[in-house]
């Protein structure tokens, strides 16, 4: 399962590395949206779970993975440019559904909040709109460590809250991974936290009135940071909010263990693929397009 490659220019400002997992019969296209410090190797996992059913597409940030060698990385950019790059990325490759990981939600909920054409769809999994207080406890430490450039106490701080749950195989990767970033890196983190301490969330929060499509909240059982309940209150804010909890499972879902690998893939499909009702309204809507076009 080979991607197909591409550096795209995003308004002459930012490139950004993509991944294109394309598959010759799926009818419907994702972009998987990463969390922070995380690069499209993170998602492996969730592509293994979407793929053949959809064409995928993985991207990096303009700060990190393999974009970053193609961009300045001069200052930390904010969730709402975030937010126009994935509008950007959702009309190139002309996408039907979007996924976000834990921090990735902010900038797709404020991307939704503008009403992409074609998007149908909606997943944001490990997020929440309240600070509780494990998280605030970490984002505080996280920020402390960040502001000195201290890699390796940021890698344990990872391993040992939001990562607690994982493989003791993925954590050494996962510390691998935090601990030897660029100092820009931890920059643009260390901006992203001082932004949401500052209930930057709100933002996000404000602009999600306005969705009107489907979009599943998705949060593990066992993760004290980004809670079901506190997810829950999304309601609030998202007039079609569905909720799914995957048991047993802390922040990182689909990749703590086979179980909750296996549950992440069910409640995905289940709620990304088209019911009989649904499947043909757009086959109606798409036959009409066509005659109209004709």
């Amino acid at each position: 399962m080979r991607p197909e490659i591409a550096v795209l220019d995003i308004q002459g400002q930012y490139r950004v590395y993509t991944e294109f997992y394309r598959a010759d019969a799926a009818e419907k296209t994702i972009i998987l949206i990463n969390g922070s410090l995380a690069t499209t190797a993170s998602f492996a996992q969730t592509v293994r779970n979407l793929h053949p059913q959809f064409n995928v597409v993985l991207y990096d940030q303009p700060y990190s993975g393999k974009s970053k060698p193609h961009n300045r990385n001069d200052r930390p950019l904010t969730k709402e440019i975030e937010g126009q790059i994935l509008l950007e990325l959702i009309d190139h490759f002309a996408a039907d559904q979007v996924m976000s990981f834990s921090w990735g939600g902010a900038c797709t909920l404020l991307a939704l909040a503008h009403k992409p054409r074609r998007i149908e769809k909606a997943v944001i999994s490990s997020f929440s709109p309240v600070i509780n207080e494990p998280m605030r406890d970490y984002l505080e430490r996280g920020s402390y460590h960040l502001s000195k450039y201290e890699r390796y106490e940021v890698g344990a701080l990872v391993n040992d809250t939001i990562g607690k749950h994982l493989p003791s195989l993925f954590k050494r990767f996962n510390y691998r991974h935090v601990s030897s970033l660029d100092n820009h890196e931890y920059a643009q983190m260390h901006f992203h936290i001082h932004q949401v301490l500052e209930h930057d969330l709100d933002n996000a929060l404000r602009s999600a009135r306005v969705i009107d499509i489907p979009v599943l909240f998705m949060n593990g059982e066992w993760d004290e940071y980004t809670t079901t309940e506190d997810a829950q209150q999304f309601s609030k804010h998202v007039r079609n909010s569905h909720f799914s909890q995957i048991q047993s499972a802390g922040h990182f879902l689909d990749m703590e263990h086979k179980a909750a690998c296996r549950d992440s893939r069910e409640a995905l499909l289940s709620f990304l693929t088209p019911t009989p009702r649904e499947h043909r309204v757009r086959t109606s809507f798409t036959l009409g397009e066509h005659a109209f076009a004709l």
